[in-house]
């Protein structure tokens, strides 16, 4: 249970750093760069034993990594702009509200239970997820749901491949090394990118977007991990531990946009931390 409280708690982090990289002006993709070197860097270094990076490509779920790797990249950007255009609380509610997508295949991959009291709790969780973070005034700038919807299909994708490769292809003694990987991967393609944009603008790396990566990736790092240290936990079932924890994100993010960026909170937002409570309650029970 510690560790799914964990990733909750990185995970919310990771929208409010985002927040702060459009009040700095942060270079996001530099940033996102910097930061896959700093988790990268953490897990094999944390990792159980000897590491050999030529052994890499050799393990199993090597692949899963590359494809979750190119994915990393592009969620965190479409995240980061969606915090920044939208607010903490709607990149929040796009991306976890994405639980649906792990949690049906989480119930027809691995028949997980389907009880009345599991489903009621899910659909209540999904609405409490909409009613905690919904705007009265939905900010529609710059492309206005665009990015919320882009979240919300590509976090439900990692989701769902994560839990995929993690019960197919890594022993328990490989988590870091696993995670490790996932980020050095997407540390690769995310400087190909930059390259390609230092080749049409040359622009210099800028001091305060290593530091803003650093911060990011400690966190990013940790999130992971805990959240895949969670999934290995025998005693939950995928859809419930999605669920508590997209769940958990939405409620904790609610609150720090309310104390931290004065973010409006209405009557919709009350009734659905409220309903959020319930519908966690529900799913553990059942």
């Amino acid at each position: 249970m510690i560790y799914l409280f964990l990733s909750i708690l990185f995970s919310t982090g990771l929208f409010v750093i985002f927040k702060y990289f459009g009040i700095y002006k942060i270079d996001t993709l530099k940033a996102i760069f910097v930061n896959y070197i700093v988790a990268f860097t953490m897990g094999v270094g944390l990792a159980d034993g000897a590491v050999s990076l030529s052994q890499i490509p050799e393990q199993s779920w090597f692949f899963g990594a590359l494809f979750l790797g190119a994915l990393f990249v592009s969620v965190f950007f479409v995240m980061a702009t969606t915090a920044q255009r939208n607010g903490v609380s709607v990149a929040s509610v796009a991306g976890k509200m994405s639980v649906v997508v792990p949690v049906l295949f989480g119930t027809f991959l691995y028949q997980e239970s389907v009880t009345i009291l599991k489903v009621l709790g899910i659909l209540i969780a999904l609405l409490a997820v909409y009613l905690a973070s919904v705007k009265d005034e939905m900010n529609t700038k710059s492309g206005g749901m665009l990015f919320p919807i882009l979240l919300f299909f590509g976090s439900g994708v990692i989701d769902t491949t994560l839990k995929y490769v993690e019960v197919n292809f890594v022993p328990q003694e490989e988590v870091s090394l696993f995670s490790g990987s996932l980020f050095g991967i997407a540390a690769v393609f995310a400087a190909t990118i930059i390259l390609i944009q230092q080749v049409r603008k040359k622009t210099s790396f800028g001091f305060k977007n290593i530091i803003a990566g650093i911060a990011l990736g400690v966190p990013n790092y940790f999130s992971i991990i805990f959240l895949i240290k969670a999934l290995q936990n025998k005693d939950f079932e995928s859809s419930v531990l999605f669920t508590v924890n997209n769940v958990g994100i939405v409620i904790l993010s609610t609150f720090v946009g309310l104390l931290i960026f004065k973010e409006k909170f209405s009557l919709k937002n009350k009734i659905g931390v409220f309903l959020a409570v319930l519908g966690i309650l529900l799913v553990t029970i059942a």
